[in-house]
């Protein structure tokens, strides 16, 4: 539709407004927003001006207006107070105004029939979440499941919101309509590797969960025989550089890779923080390119134009992943390594880096795809020794006196059978407490309720704040145990337990996240620590808690550099897996 050149009311008075949208098919924006002005004013009376409304805050929207969207959302549903789109849209327009309460309100007093219901729902249970408000978008997403409970999103997000808050047992009283095995492979990847065990189920739930969301791409970039440099084309495929568990881990390795051999890549879809990490990871870079603002075909041609040889996921099934720029095959060889540990079943990886702890050889048919064990050790660290402040156990609210017990692990990773273990420990040693991360309120007051039904006083729970890293690695030198979780065992927080001299009682099970801290205990030399059932695991918790000569014999083989010689040892690290690197480059 050419520009109105009568704009005034009376030009479009009378015209069905299903013929002014036949007229403005392909129209521009800004004629499509003068139209339905015109429209508006001209038909003053008209039972269709709801809809004329809506779709001009839908424009206005667009276009940036977002007051004359919201203006234009409340006049359509002034006239249709049903018109749930409505709002839908003006409250995601509140919510980007920094109105959560306004656009909360909305959405809750927008509730109407089913088929209405289930999107204000579904958005109002996602805001509540993104406010730590588990319970209630807990309960805000089990309404919209009991309306229609084929909606494997909203199964997600409720299931792992179950798991953050630990509202147990994790699938409550179940969703009528869905079998326990639908929940599991609708669950979602990250909640599966602290739901189960199986790295099978892992497997299935992450092919699901790809199946539903990165469909496979239509062409493959990169040449099947790979390219021919002097150096080794490695690129890092990452959302985390940044002040992320996973920039702290890999800053170093980027800093010592072999300029001689490598050339190193950074493709970067990660948000600026504005911190001394990320500007450390991106110094180490010999290339950084943002990929942030590409889409995933134009992230994967960057790649291929730069001729990578080994394309290095360190996302995988985790929020920021660019698993689409993935499935173009950008490179001739690519592997994921380090922000997922578990399955990454899409056809177009090659391998995922690991070692022979977290994935031993009877495993490794469950894995996709097929497992690259380094020659010890799977994670890369950081060996430079960061500046912490003196703290002591009174700052952090903990007895002088208790044996304290720690897990800093989130919320989602402790499940009934640990946060039990934990419990047992407790009673079998009246002088030691429990050190948790503050994580949610949710989460809090259901911990502490389960201690007091187990018979232990809450107040021998302490719960630390959150702060900024070195804080929080200064914390780690006030415990004596680090008590592990299962299935999800701690990965980075394992090692910075051992870096401070903080002996660690994990239990390792068959699945790579179940067996990262016995990775990290077999290579600092600690093989005590692992346990193989849960009783073991509390005897072996316990005995650190009153027996003092069996503490100091494990604090003393954790002196001395003993992280720094073994977990701490980068330059070994990137020699091994650079070895890797050279014996993969042109594997099919």
């Amino acid at each position: 539709m050419a520009p109105l050149d009568a704009a005034a009311p009376g030009t479009l008075a009378g015209l069905p407004l299903e013929a002014l949208m036949a007229r403005l098919d392909g129209a521009a924006p800004e004629d499509g927003i003068a139209a339905y002005r015109t429209w508006l004013g001209g038909n003053p009376v008209s039972p269709q001006r709801f809809a004329a409304w809506f779709n001009l805050g839908v424009l206005l929207g667009a276009g940036g207006d977002r007051q004359g969207a919201m203006v234009a959302y409340r006049q359509a549903l002034a006239l249709k107070p049903d018109l749930h789109q409505a709002a839908v849209n003006l409250g995601l327009a509140l919510e980007a105004e920094g109105r959560a309460e306004d656009a909360l309100a909305l959405w809750q007093g927008a509730l109407q029939p089913d088929e209405a219901r289930i999107p204000l729902l579904n958005h109002r249970g996602r805001l509540l979440e993104s406010r730590k408000q588990y319970a209630e978008a807990e309960r805000t997403l089990r309404a919209s499941l009991l309306i229609d409970p084929q909606q494997p999103d909203v199964i997600q997000h409720w299931a792992h919101l179950r798991q953050k808050g630990c509202m147990w047992p994790l699938r409550g009283d179940g969703i009528p309509g869905l079998s326990e095995d639908a929940m599991a492979l609708q669950g979602g990847p990250l909640g599966a590797l602290a739901l189960t065990d199986d790295p099978a189920l892992q497997r299935r739930i992450g092919e699901a969960w790809i199946a539903r969301k990165v469909p496979p791409a239509p062409e493959r970039l990169a040449p099947a025989r790979g390219y021919a440099h002097d150096r080794i084309r490695v690129g890092y495929l990452s959302s985390d550089f940044c002040r992320h568990a996973m920039g702290f881990l890999i800053v170093e390795l980027l800093e010592r890779h072999d300029r001689g051999r490598f050339e190193v890549f950074g493709y970067c879809s990660t948000e600026e923080d504005g911190s001394d990490l990320r500007r450390r990871i991106i110094a180490a870079l010999d290339h950084h390119v943002p990929i942030g603002l590409l889409s995933e075909e134009e992230a994967a041609r960057r790649i291929r134009a730069d001729e990578i040889d080994i394309l290095v996921d360190l996302n995988g099934l985790t929020r920021g992943a660019r698993l689409g720029a993935l499935r173009w095959k950008p490179a001739p060889v690519q592997a994921t390594y380090l922000g997922y540990v578990g399955p990454v079943p899409i056809p177009e990886l090659d391998w995922l880096i690991c070692d022979e702890v977290v994935i031993p050889p009877g495993q490794a048919e469950h894995y996709a795809p097929r497992p690259l064990p380094l020659g010890g050790l799977y994670q890369a660290n950081d060996s430079r020794a960061p500046s912490l402040p003196a703290i002591t156990r009174a700052e952090e609210g903990l007895p002088a006196d208790a044996f304290v017990l720690c897990c800093f692990n989130n919320f989602y990773k402790i499940t009934p059978e640990v946060f039990g273990a934990w419990m047992a420990i407790l009673r079998r040693a009246p002088q030691a407490v429990l050190w948790l991360t503050e994580d949610n309120a949710t989460g809090i007051a259901n911990l502490r309720a389960q201690a007091e039904a187990a018979g232990v006083a809450a107040g021998r729970i302490v719960f630390a704040t959150r702060s900024d890293p070195s804080r929080y690695l200064a914390r780690l030198g006030l415990a004596d145990l680090f008590v592990d979780t299962f299935p999800y065992n701690a990965g980075t927080v394992a090692s910075d337990a051992l870096r401070k001299g903080l002996p660690i009682v994990t239990l390792a099970g068959r699945a790579f996240a179940s067996r990262m801290a016995a990775s990290l205990l077999t290579a600092v030399g600690l093989p005590d620590g692992i346990a193989t059932t849960l009783d073991d695991y509390i005897e072996i918790a316990a005995a650190h808690a009153t027996d003092p000569a069996r503490h100091a014999r494990a604090r003393a083989s954790l002196a001395d550099g003993a992280w720094a010689r073994s977990i701490g040892d980068t330059a070994g690290f990137a020699v091994r897996m650079e070895a890797a690197f050279e014996r993969i480059r042109l594997a099919p």
